[in-house]
């Protein structure tokens, strides 16, 4: 098994543009676990973590709902916004600045094979990063992502996630609200949760936070707990 992870850092990105690298990442990978298999060779498998943010994008999973969104095509054009459907599980939800994106392109033969484990994993290194500030987070049964208060009427989500997983190998991830501009979750039934709040740690702390900080903190959190070597 092979527990060496690339990082990589892509900055603020156009969202198509972070897709197609994902894309290009996942199906080599996926290539060569079938070549592999076929032609009995042994060659590793590479693992990825990519972090970046974007534009301000709305985008909506495979089994998601369009009336989710609650823009026309003017409505984008007015918020600077655009809008994608995509491969990942999951309805809509909302990336830009200041929210840190996670795409882990891991084959999952080199760490564990149990995507809700894995789910679980990613949440669990968002929970540690949030209580490194002081924030006490958790899940909310029934639903995937990170939570706050999530045992009472002032539950509100703070981390959304949607994965796609083929052949063991994972593309798509998280999204991490930190600084991020929560009047643009107004746009939306985040997640298709209609009675829910979305949140961020700048307005859970009354502050903005160093991105680089908590992007740090966070790659060591996910680095311990799926035991990776990251380079």
């Amino acid at each position: 098994m092979n527990k060496e992870v690339k990082f990589i850092d892509l900055g603020l990105i156009d969202y198509q543009e972070a897709w197609d690298k994902q894309e290009q990442i996942f199906e080599q990978t996926v290539a060569l676990k079938v070549k592999n298999r076929t032609e009995n060779t042994q060659e590793a498998t590479p693992n990825f973590l990519v972090f970046c943010e974007h534009p301000h994008v709305y985008t909506l999973g495979k089994s998601g709902h369009p009336e989710n969104l609650l823009l026309d095509e003017q409505g984008l054009k007015e918020k600077q916004a655009t809008y994608y459907k995509i491969n990942r599980g999951g309805d809509i939800t909302y990336h830009g600045p200041g929210q840190i994106v996670g795409y882990p392109i891991l084959d999952l033969d080199n760490f564990f094979t149990d995507i809700h484990l894995y789910l679980r994993t990613l949440e669990e290194a968002v929970i540690l990063t949030l209580a490194d500030y002081g924030i006490t987070a958790g899940r909310y049964e029934g639903y995937t992502g990170v939570w706050l208060d999530a045992d009472n009427e002032k539950a509100r989500k703070i981390c959304a996630m949607g994965v796609r997983c083929s052949r063991w190998v994972t593309m798509h991830g998280f999204a991490f609200n930190v600084n991020a501009n929560l009047d643009y979750f107004k746009n939306i039934v985040p997640c298709g949760i209609d009675d829910k709040d979305v949140t961020s740690m700048q307005r859970e702390l009354g502050r903005a936070l160093d991105m680089d900080e908590v992007k740090d903190k966070l790659k060591g959190h996910i680095a311990e707990l799926f035991e990776m070597q990251i380079k």
